[in-house]
C-alpha cells in the first residue's frame, strides 16, 4: 500500500493545473488568453461572468475546440451584483470552471467568501484582475502577458507569482 506522498509523486506534475475547489487569480495583458487554455483542460459547463458595460466579449467562433458549446455567459449590472453571481456558480457542484472580471480590487472578506464557495461546490474558480487588483485569499496569482512571435503566433509567458500550496 501507498503512503499518500508516494501517490504524489508517482502522479505527473503539472505546473500549469489550477487546484479544485479553489480561487485562482490571472493578471497581465494575456490573462484572457490564460482563462481559455484552462477551460479547454477542465470538463464540465465552463461559466464566464463579466459587467454588462465591458464590451469585450469572447466570439464563438474563435474559441477552442469544445469550449463554445459549453461556455455560458453571465453579465451583471454591478460588481456587487458580479461578486453574488461568482459566489452562486462556485457553490454550484455540476460546474467545471466559473471564470470572472472583477473590475475593483477585492477586499480579504470577499475573497475568503468565494473561496469558501468554491470548497463547499468543489468548483475551481479563476479571476482575471487588473493589475494588483487580486485578493490575499486567492491560492494562486498568475502574471500573464503575450510574447512576440512571428504572425498568427499564441505566444504567451506565464509566470507564477503566488502560491499558497
Amino acid at each position: 500500500m501507498q503512503t499518500l506522498r508516494e501517490r504524489l509523486l508517482d502522479e505527473p506534475i503539472d505546473p500549469l493545473r489550477l487546484r479544485s475547489a479553489r480561487v485562482h487569480d490571472a493578471e497581465g495583458r494575456g490573462r484572457a488568453g490564460f482563462a481559455l487554455f484552462q477551460a479547454v483542460r477542465f470538463s464540465g459547463p465552463i461559466f464566464w461572468i463579466t459587467l454588462a458595460h465591458d464590451r469585450d466579449r469572447l466570439m464563438p467562433i474563435s474559441l477552442p475546440d469544445g469550449v463554445a458549446e459549453r461556455l455560458h455567459l453571465i453579465e451583471a449590472r454591478s460588481e456587487t451584483d458580479l461578486l453574488w453571481a461568482i459566489e452562486e456558480t462556485l457553490r454550484a457542484k455540476s460546474v467545471g470552471l466559473v471564470i470572472a472580471e472583477p473590475e475593483k480590487p477585492m477586499s480579504l472578506t470577499a475573497g475568503k467568501r468565494l473561496q469558501l464557495a468554491a470548497e463547499a461546490g468543489r468548483t475551481t474558480g479563476l479571476l482575471l484582475i487588473r493589475e494588483g487588483g487580486g485578493s490575499n485569499a486567492a491560492e494562486t496569482r498568475w502574471k500573464c502577458d503575450p510574447m512576440p512571435g512571428p504572425v498568427g503566433s499564441t505566444r504567451h509567458r506565464w509566470a507564477l507569482n503566488k502560491n499558497k500550496k
